[in-house]
């Protein structure tokens, strides 16, 4: 059969022969599986710059993992690429929902296991980039996610049992449950889930890593420098018109108890017009739960994990020492796994 070819800016996958070519180089990743390039790091350390310079480079389609980038209006808060950024590379799974619509994690990993499919038949690299770590980790862990919808009733009755008896029904029912008996919450939701289902959720949950040879690259800031950076963001989203944007979407009809207006400088910004705070404490508000969030990314993304390749995005060269490491993940040398 003729092999199918995908001309793109500086490279092109070679689909039924399974090579890459660059910049007229005969490219062979270490295994059989089409390449998934993963970019991940708290926000405001540097991952949409990085990522569009390295599409440009390699030919790519990036597909967000932010969680935030989901809802249509909400631009400037959630520091979504901007519209000339996102024709000059093509982005997937951004504006996908309306603020007073949902999306679970299984509909996420389904929509990014299409999208990553799609562009790597199309001959181009994906590029999956956020700092939404259960996202992340949902799609390149392969993570089983229960398809078993909310059951209001259900859960109103085992709400009204204690802790202690919920953590005992859990036991009898998923004995190789590692769900933490004092989170009532997810122990709540894994009988709603084998009570419905008829499954252990432990079960249910197993994973199954998908079939792409993955490079996850790491981006990070020294605690100093990554809290002046998120200070100087929420000040330029401030200047942007982060206010004005709350105040059209609240004109629209969306309201504050929406989870979409849970996310950073938006909720903070709804106490100020609802007359909680002065404007300039529910800025330095927004700086303040900013670091905490940024600190709680670091869970997700550990700087000593052994498969996320880190740089300091502070150095002058960042962006070129990373193209080099791509470059060569994409020959088969210096791989991971």
């Amino acid at each position: 059969m003729q092999e199918e070819y995908r001309q793109v800016a500086g490279g092109k996958w070679q689909v039924e022969s399974g090579r890459w070519k660059v910049a007229g180089a005969d490219l062979q990743p270490a295994t059989s599986h089409l390449p998934l390039l993963v970019l991940v790091g708290a926000t405001a350390v540097g991952k949409t710059a990085l990522s569009l310079t390295l599409a440009e480079q390699f030919g790519s389609e990036i597909v967000s993992a932010d969680s935030r980038l989901f809802y249509r209006g909400m631009d400037i808060g959630t520091a979504k690429p901007s519209a000339a950024e996102r024709t000059a590379v093509p982005h997937h799974l951004i504006d996908i929902c309306n603020p007073d619509e949902t999306l679970s994690l299984g509909a996420y990993q389904k929509l990014a296991y299409a999208a990553i499919d799609a562009i790597q038949r199309h001959g181009r690299l994906p590029i999956l980039v956020g700092g939404t770590g259960q996202y992340v980790k949902a799609v390149i862990e392969g993570w089983g996610i229960p398809a078993v919808a909310p059951q209001p009733a259900l859960r109103e009755v085992l709400s009204r049992l204690d802790g202690a008896e919920l953590a005992r029904w859990l036991r009898v029912l998923d004995p190789a449950s590692q769900i933490d008996p004092r989170n009532t919450r997810r122990v709540i939701r894994a009988l709603e889930v084998t009570l419905v289902s008829g499954i252990p959720i432990s079960v249910l949950q197993r994973k199954s890593p998908p079939p792409y040879a993955i490079q996850v690259i790491g981006l990070y800031l020294e605690r100093a420098a990554h809290y002046a950076r998120i200070d100087a963001r929420v000040d330029g989203m401030m200047a942007a018109g982060l206010l004005a944007e709350l105040e059209g979407l609240r004109a629209m009809g969306y309201g504050r108890t929406l989870p979409a207006m849970s996310g950073l400088g938006y909720q903070q910004l709804w106490a100020y017009l609802e007359g909680e705070m002065a404007l300039e404490t529910a800025v330095e508000r927004i700086k303040f739960e900013t670091h905490r969030f940024a600190r709680h990314q670091a869970a997700w993304f550990r700087r000593d994990d052994p498969t996320i390749t880190w740089f300091d995005a502070s150095q002058p060269d960042v962006g070129t020492a990373v193209s080099q490491l791509v470059a060569e993940w994409l020959t088969g040398e210096g791989v991971k796994g």
